[in-house]
């Protein structure tokens, strides 16, 4: 449990949160002194929680993979599906008791006897059962609490899971508002249904059947006129429902993923917005989108008004015709009248388990639509697998060969044709050349983010398709263009990749990428919060830590995407110092829009329309007077050279 605006590594509360985070030009997310002893006493009472061990494999188990099902999620706990289950048993035989005790008081202690001792005694049992009644269904209600918090629980986990093993392809292709839907309100749909909607069917679904026992029992010629008449007719109907809610139902699951995902790309680009002045067209747009999902709720509602009246109407002309059948058999002395009564007293109770059900078929339809949804994400499988049982990578010198590697995003679209590269151990490489002609391709190819549709990608000569995932990356460092920060402490970012690192080791990952300054300005040191994507510091800055990220991880090889693209002439300047750091005694990959970068790489690969078209040492390339030679004399037309000088002079 933590406390304060900090991340880990600190005292317990961290000094004077409000001042703090206020010397640090944060917003204040830690504990209002005036409330810190009341804190802490709370603190005092919490209870020792031991520490989770959930782990992950690339590939899923057999359990994992099983289909999606309500009663595969309800089979993880049968204790509670046992409990629950006998619950509804009890409670509808105990609901069915009032109208027996009533056609008792009737016919003993009014028709025939007229006791009044016989009708308090019903009385005073019917309220007992009433209480009794209470009881359980506030057991039930507390059983089906549990099983569908625990079931939700696994759930999510699963989901989750299932999100950490896709491909980048996947989450290419979906947007990250749908994504989020999934784990919220089709989550949350189908813990309702558990909770409320199971029971109900359940105890509604056993009342009907057990009121039918009783009806016969009580009169089978008016039974059976019920079992004729009214019961075609329901189940018709409700075919009808089914069909029409689910396509509603589903359409409803869309539209609102498409809200959410909307609504989450236009937080997202707030800035962007703002700056465009988009805010009078994204209104328009996001109404269009709500709009789509009204009109998918009015669709259902419409179908819901068509059916709850009907079935209702059915019921009541149903027990009309019912009633001057029931009458013309009492007056024929076939039945007598607390028959009667009681016959409509449980066809009443059996018309009201359908409204009912009616009412909870809407819970139903949004929980089988939910789990259709979950089921499709669950089903989906990563484009880039590992093989069952496949071995780890031994500790590798970081050769990188690309034999004959051809890829493409879109099918029939190749982005790389039949390259070939070898990168030696301890050598590193930079990449240049025009915007998508597929330098960033090659490094995700490396890191196998994704895999080549024909040709192979070698590392020290062991194909990257036939060892582990883990333990492949685990000795590859990558530093995107735009690293991305996590909520937490600048300590908690920066060991990211090694959660296990001492202080001694961060301290040191600090200095080589030269954040030394920026920490030693901040109050709270390494344990300063990072906000939201690493918003309150510098793109430089957020470099750096991505550098000293890499550093602390100690890959083998190192793929840099566009590092300094972004960066000014001084963030620059600093991050190639860090760079020189890095790079000792490591294979790296160096992807370059700016030829500084370049002209450090021990060799220079150009890729341009799919492929290599010359590779050398800068000098080499400059002599032969091609396509690098070309992009060296525009860099020094834009000023490259001074802001090489600039760099080497640092």
């Amino acid at each position: 449990m933590a406390w304060g605006g900090g991340g880990g590594g600190g005292a317990m509360f961290g000094p004077s949160a409000p001042s703090s985070s206020g010397q640090a030009g944060l917003p204040f997310g830690g504990i209002p002194e005036e409330l810190m002893e009341e804190a802490t006493k709370l603190y005092a009472t919490e209870p020792e929680h031991a520490k989770a061990t959930l782990p992950f494999a690339q590939r899923p188990s057999a359990k994992e993979r099983e289909r999606l099902t309500l009663a595969q999620l309800l089979r993880a706990y049968p204790r509670w599906v046992i409990s629950g289950s006998a619950l509804v048993i009890v409670i509808s035989l105990l609901l069915q008791a009032g109208p027996l005790l009533t056609e008792y008081a009737i016919s003993h202690g009014m028709e025939h006897h007229k006791s009044l001792r016989v009708i308090v005694s019903c009385a005073v049992l019917y309220l007992l059962i009433a209480f009794v009644s209470v009881y359980f269904q506030r057991q039930q209600v507390n059983v089906t609490g549990k099983l569908s918090s625990r079931v939700m629980h696994d759930l999510r986990i699963r989901v989750f899971t299932q999100l950490q093993r896709l491909s980048l392809d996947f989450f290419t292709e979906e947007k990250a508002g749908v994504l989020m839907s999934r784990m919220t309100s089709d989550i949350e749909n189908l813990q309702q249904f558990i909770q409320d909607g199971v029971s109900q069917f359940a105890l509604q679904g056993l009342t009907m059947l057990v009121i039918t026992v009783i009806l016969f029992l009580t009169n089978v010629t008016l039974a059976a006129w019920t079992v004729l008449l009214v019961v075609p007719l329901l189940v018709a109907f409700s075919v009808w429902y089914h069909r029409a809610s689910e396509k509603g139902y589903l359409l409803a699951r869309d539209r609102i993923a498409t809200v959410l995902a909307d609504l989450s790309e236009s937080l997202y680009g707030i800035r962007v917005v703002t700056a465009h002045n988009r805010q009078r067209r994204n209104i328009r747009n996001h109404r269009h989108v709500v709009g789509a999902y009204r009109d998918a709720n009015a669709y259902t509602g419409r179908v819901n008004a068509i059916y709850g009246p009907s079935t209702l109407m059915i019921g009541i002309l149903g027990q009309g015709v019912l009633l001057g059948i029931g009458g013309h058999m009492v007056l024929a002395h076939q039945l007598n009248v607390p028959q009667l009564i009681v016959f409509f007293l449980y066809l009443n109770r059996f018309f009201a388990p359908i409204q009912l059900l009616v009412q909870q078929y809407t819970t139903l339809q949004q929980g089988r639509s939910s789990i259709i949804r979950l089921r499709e994400l669950l089903d989906t499988t990563p484009t880039v697998d590992e093989l069952p049982y496949a071995p780890d990578l031994p500790t590798i010198e970081g050769r990188i060969t690309f034999e004959h590697v051809e890829f493409g995003y879109l099918s029939g679209h190749p982005v790389l044709r039949d390259v070939n590269l070898e990168i030696m151990p301890g050598e590193s490489v930079a990449f240049v050349g025009p915007t998508g002609a597929g330098k960033s391709t090659m490094a995700k190819l490396a890191n196998r983010f994704y895999d080549p549709t024909s040709g192979r990608v070698l590392l020290d000569g062991i194909d990257v398709k036939t060892v582990s995932l883990r333990s492949l990356r685990s000795q590859l460092g990558v530093v995107p263009q735009e690293p991305f920060l996590f909520a937490g402490s600048i300590r908690t970012n920066v060991s990211f990749g090694a959660p296990g690192a001492t202080d001694e080791e961060i301290e040191t990952a600090v200095d080589v990428v030269g954040l030394r300054d920026l920490v030693s300005r901040l109050p709270l040191g390494l344990d300063t919060p990072v906000h939201e994507r690493g918003q309150t510091l510098s793109a430089g800055e957020r470099q750096q830590l991505a550098l000293a990220r890499a550093f602390l991880a100690k890959p083998r090889v190192l793929i840099l995407d566009e590092a300094t693209s972004s960066l000014d002439l001084q963030s620059e300047i600093v991050i190639e110092r860090a760079l020189d750091r890095l790079l000792e005694g490591r294979s790296a990959i160096l992807i370059a829009h700016r030829l500084t970068t370049a002209q450090r790489a021990d060799r220079i690969v150009v890729i341009d329309d799919g492929g290599i078209v010359e590779m050398g040492t800068p000098d080499e390339l400059l002599a032969l007077g091609g396509a690098y030679a070309v992009m060296y004399d525009a860099w020094l037309a834009s000023g490259g050279r001074d802001a090489s000088r600039a760099t080497d002079e640092v």
